[in-house]
């Protein structure tokens, strides 16, 4: 699916959003399909149409959940024509359970309208996006929100947020209230959703500033790293404990606990494995909990080095990894169809 931003109206706020996943750029947008090898748009991969346009991959990107007007898609172009986003903005359909979409206590100067703030609501389940956003879209949406006046920049750890493909995201970005006028407003006591009062009796509406929106959130000093979204990596050759590269990793790891994942494993012959997602017997391995993310992986990075590349990937029931996917072709290469380790006793 094609669509125009005309499709999709952002007055009035927090304006309309396509019921689906979506890549926007130039205006227009295109509906996003979860796949067992990763999304794709338009029949490509999601990482190769982006590359294709010299924008950054998926891996290069943090997810920023969208409550407001940040997941319409008319609105992404005007921070393009306003303040100068680049690039594509991948928007990932989301449900959010335990938190809510609230109308905030203050009204918004640029056009008196009251803007959403997020807040933590037992029981409560809505849909929003997460936005996979590039460093320099992340420093667009900051001045957007008034980042450190009127907004923070926090990791939520409130709720779960599962995204259309089943996976978790832990810990996403989000705006939440820095400012008493972005706290939410409280009506008898109780903050009032979105989804139950529309924005043209929303204004009208009167109340007092709630103390506080609820949520444990952690706030984000600089520029958010995208190695640490997650802080966990999924291993399945060398790099598994009690294999000959664990002590790379070793010292980098707080726990580890072994998995299975969708995919396949292939001998390369050269003493380690190629991984291919998608159809196959699935891949035992380990998934290890990461002290410092961002200084793990830029190690993991070098030793893998260019026959592999790192990318997210979800576990069977949501958890989201770090892992190393084989770039090259495995024509030729022998499926194993047990654990690498038990393919040749010496590698245990």
């Amino acid at each position: 699916m094609r669509f125009a931003d005309e499709d999709f109206p952002a007055a009035p706020y927090p304006g309309c959003r396509p019921a689906t996943s979506y890549v926007h750029d130039d205006a227009t947008g295109w509906a996003l399909t979860p796949d067992p090898t990763g999304w794709r748009v338009a029949g490509t991969g999601l990482d190769t149409w982006l590359t294709e346009r010299g924008a950054a991959p998926t891996a290069d990107r943090v997810p920023v959940l969208c409550y407001g007007s940040n997941a319409c898609p008319s609105k992404l172009t005007w921070l393009r024509t306003a303040l100068g986003l680049q690039g594509p903005a991948v928007v990932l359909l989301a449900r959010c359970t335990g938190l809510a979409a609230v109308w905030a206590s203050g009204l918004r100067i640029v056009d008196d309208q009251r803007p959403a703030t997020l807040a933590a609501m037992a029981g409560n389940s809505e849909d929003h996006v997460v936005w996979l956003a590039a460093p320099d879209q992340v420093a667009v949406l900051d001045r957007c929100e008034g980042r450190g006046e009127r907004y923070h920049l926090t990791h939520v750890d409130t709720g779960e947020v599962r995204l259309e493909d089943g996976t978790v995201v832990d810990g996403p970005l989000a705006y939440t209230a820095a400012a008493p006028r972005r706290m939410p407003l409280l009506m008898d006591g109780r903050p009032v959703r979105c989804l139950d009062v529309p924005q043209s009796r929303a204004t009208a509406l009167t109340g007092v500033a709630a103390d506080t929106h609820g949520l444990a959130v952690r706030v984000v000093t600089g520029a958010p790293a995208p190695a640490e979204f997650p802080s966990r990596v999924f291993v399945y050759g060398t790099l598994q404990p009690h294999a000959e590269a664990w002590r790379r990793l070793e010292r980098h790891a707080t726990g580890a606990h072994e998995a299975r994942m969708p995919g396949a494993l292939y001998d390369t012959g050269r003493g380690y494995p190629a991984l291919r997602l998608g159809d196959g017997p699935g891949v035992a391995g380990w998934v290890v909990e990461l002290a410092n993310p961002a200084t793990a992986l830029a190690e993991l990075d070098e030793y893998e080095g260019g026959e592999y590349r790192r990318i997210r990937v979800a576990l069977p029931g949501g958890l989201q990894c770090w892992t190393y996917k084989w770039v090259n072709s495995v024509d030729g290469l022998r499926m194993l169809t047990a654990r690498w380790a038990d393919a040749d006793p010496s590698r245990r």
